[in-house]
């Protein structure tokens, strides 16, 4: 008995299991894959994935808890009006908190814009957006007077940081890989279609089925007085 080399079997195993595609469509209902795609193609006329319209309400929630926060601040230092007559119109770099709520407009409006309007499929609008947050706010720790304002003078920059890296992480780990794994499963599910439809080419579609006409009222009848006649007089 002659014996295959294990570097043969696995080859030939490997080559097995690389193709169960073809198995799978020619064992999948072609009803099946015309379900999957239309809803593949329901996705794509909703205009936004759930992971992206996920992404922009993360990046508006940004937003509103920077500006919280900066509310907060200015209520803290004796009064809305006052304070914030103080940090807008006579801005002072190393103490004002209003660029930090500016850098989170800034983040928004790119982002939004970006990935909810244009629906951008890269990653260079996010990183531009996180270095210029992340630049920005080193450099106001270093130079300007925050941490000797209180509690605030650490919790701004440091959830503004955050913030900008988790967006960037969720968008480049969740949105774009999961968008690019649906549009090659849709991709998928057309080929499949075509392999079907050439592999069984006498499946009858829904209006290839047909009732027959009905029977006319009273013939029933009709049938079974011809019965009695034919049959023989004893």
């Amino acid at each position: 008995m002659i014996r295959v080399p294990a570097d043969a079997e696995n080859a030939h195993s490997s080559s097995v299991e690389s193709c169960p595609s073809l198995r799978d469509v020619t064992s999948i209902n072609p009803t099946q894959l015309m379900a999957r795609i239309e809803s593949y193609e329901g996705r794509e006329k909703k205009g936004i994935s759930d992971v992206r319209r996920t992404f922009c309400l993360f990046v508006t929630f940004d937003l509103l808890f920077i500006t919280l926060l900066w509310i907060i601040e200015l209520n803290v230092k004796g009064g809305i009006e006052t304070t914030l007559e103080k940090e807008v119109l006579h801005y002072d770099y190393s103490s004002s908190y209003f660029d930090i709520f500016l850098l989170a407009v800034f983040r928004f409006k790119v982002l939004i814009l970006a990935y909810a309007m244009c629906r951008l499929r890269h990653w260079w609008a996010i990183a531009f957006t996180t270095a210029v947050t992340s630049a920005f706010l080193l450099a106001k720790v270093i130079i300007s007077q925050l941490f000797s304002q209180g509690a605030f003078g650490y919790v701004l920059p440091i959830i503004s940081f955050i913030l900008a890296w988790i967006e960037t992480w969720f968008l480049d780990f969740k949105v774009l890989p999961q968008e690019a794994e649906e549009e090659n499963r849709f991709l998928l599910a057309q080929d499949a279609s075509e392999r079907a439809a050439l592999l069984h080419p006498g499946v009858l579609s829904d209006g290839q089925f047909y009732s027959p006409p009905e029977s006319v009222a009273g013939s029933d009848e009709d049938s079974e007085e011809k019965q009695d006649s034919e049959k023989p007089i004893v």
